[in-house]
């Protein structure tokens, strides 16, 4: 097998050649850091690159497995992280002009456990500024390019995570998701995106912006692919009481397996409101398919839907102004004006506000289990529209114009909000060949069950075969 084509093969299909030495993860990592010089330059995905590191450690990953030290399925497997996350021998930015950290000397938790696993780091990734927008659109370090359309946003705040996975510059990213960061650039590139359920996997080492509410977690180009990376992150850490709790299962104990008698509910009311009629088509198309497979389908209800994005965004405004108070104050005008703009939000606020967001959080949480106790899976799409264009920010639906960062975040809040885990999964395209986003939603730490119904719509459709023009 020649290393040029081995940058486009998924983990799951590539790392049995490698255990079994038909691949070498020098070879790998050559055909990776080809596929990164050659489109990189134009999509911007990488804010910072460390291809001799890399191939330092691909070659120290095929002396191990020569002697008989293989770690598993991302043994020499190159991935990369949101420039959020810490990463000894490399320099957080956060995407920002005013962050001045200097190299790193310790790796966020979930970067540790990656390497653990033999996954090897290629360097640190395009975001909305300190990952506080949906588009993904950075003034200071360029915007991350939509590999379908190079037109269009990647989306947010992950972009650089979306944009790399789809257009094969890593085989499995890291991003952060507080109000939809994984999935929606996951959605709009065409790419799996997962929010695991919260306090199942270290926040330590990423840089905050609302703790109660960040998740960070997988983008890959398979359901199984990603999988297998939040197998590696997943676990308890003392340096972040939120994991005290986490339940760690077995993430591919159900691929493959039918879906006879999983009841799925539809929520109609409110994420199916005011959608971009070729995204309702996809999603509605997707849901007959999980039909087909055995899967009992039901509308169901979801009346603290509204109540629920309002108290995510007191408390996500609270904690965000709370995080970079120091920035609004001594670095202002130094941000991108929609971070200046949106930080701001948290300001009016007081501690009643904050505390009734937390009470509602606990009450939807409640309501949300008796919802999941009849139907385990919800059903929904990820985005109310496909990806927008870097210039004009918006597009037009029903003669109406539609500003990107009001509406992209906004049927992944949910999910944030109660801490469940949530996925999207490619369902389709746009006429213009935009990628199209199928959310499922699970019940806390059934990440599993969650997967397996994930897996078998992807199994049972091509979407995830498909690949951006230029990145083939």
């Amino acid at each position: 097998m020649t290393s040029d084509n081995l940058a486009l093969m998924d983990i799951a299909t590539l790392a049995p050649l490698i255990a079994g030495g038909e691949v070498s993860p020098i070879e790998v990592m050559q055909s990776q850091l080809a596929q990164i010089e050659a489109l990189n330059p134009d999509l911007n995905a990488y804010i910072s690159l460390y291809p001799d590191a890399a191939l330092a450690a691909a070659k120290e990953a095929e002396a191990e497995m020569a002697a008989g030290r293989y770690r598993g399925p991302l043994h020499g497997i190159p991935m990369a992280v949101k420039d959020l996350f810490q990463v000894a021998g490399m320099e957080r930015t956060c995407g920002s002009k005013i962050l001045a950290e200097g190299v790193a000397n310790s790796d966020a938790t979930s970067v540790a456990r990656l390497r653990d696993a033999g996954a090897i780091m290629l360097g640190l990734l395009n975001l909305h500024e300190f990952a506080f927008g949906p588009t993904g659109i950075n003034p200071h370090v360029g915007t991350a390019l939509n590999p379908w359309n190079t037109k269009m946003v990647s989306g947010g705040s992950s972009s650089g995570s979306g944009c790399a996975t789809a257009a094969h510059l890593a085989m499995a990213t890291l991003g952060s998701d507080t109000g939809g960061s994984i999935r929606i650039p996951a959605a709009l590139c065409g790419v799996v995106g997962l929010k695991q359920t919260y306090g199942l996997a270290s926040r330590t080492g990423i840089y905050p912006l609302c703790e109660s509410l960040d998740h960070g977690g997988p983008l890959a180009r398979t359901v199984r692919d990603a999988a297998l990376v939040l197998g590696a992150i997943a676990g308890t850490d003392e340096a972040d009481p939120s994991t005290a709790g986490a339940r760690v299962g077995d993430y591919t104990a159900l691929l493959g397996r039918p879906l006879d008698g999983v009841r799925i509910g539809v929520p109609r009311d409110f994420y199916f409101e005011r959608l971009h009629p070729e995204v309702e088509a996809a999603v509605l198309a997707a849901i007959a398919v999980l039909d087909d497979l055995g899967a009992e389908v039901e509308e169901v209800l979801l009346p603290f839907n509204r109540e629920a994005v309002q108290g995510w965004n007191v408390m996500a405004m609270a904690e965000a102004h709370a995080a970079h108070g120091e920035h609004l104050k001594n670095n202002a005008d130094d941000l991108s004006p929609d971070v200046n703009q949106r930080l701001r939000l948290g300001e009016g606020l007081s501690a009643t506000d904050y505390i009734m967001a937390r009470q509602t959080q606990a009450r939807v949480r409640q309501e949300m289990a008796g919802v999941l106790a009849r139907t385990p899976i919800l059903a929904m799409p990820t985005a109310v529209i496909p990806s927008v264009p870097i210039d004009t920010g918006s597009i037009m639906l029903a003669g109406k114009e539609v500003i990107g960062w009001k509406v992209l975040g906004q049927l992944t809040r949910l999910a944030c909000f109660t801490g469940q885990p949530a996925i999207s999964v490619p369902c389709g395209f746009t006429q213009d060949g935009l990628p199209i986003g199928l959310q499922l939603l699970g019940p806390w730490f059934e990440e599993p069950l969650l997967l397996q119904v994930a897996d078998a719509y992807e199994q049972a459709t091509e979407w995830h075969n498909r690949r951006p023009p230029l990145a083939v």
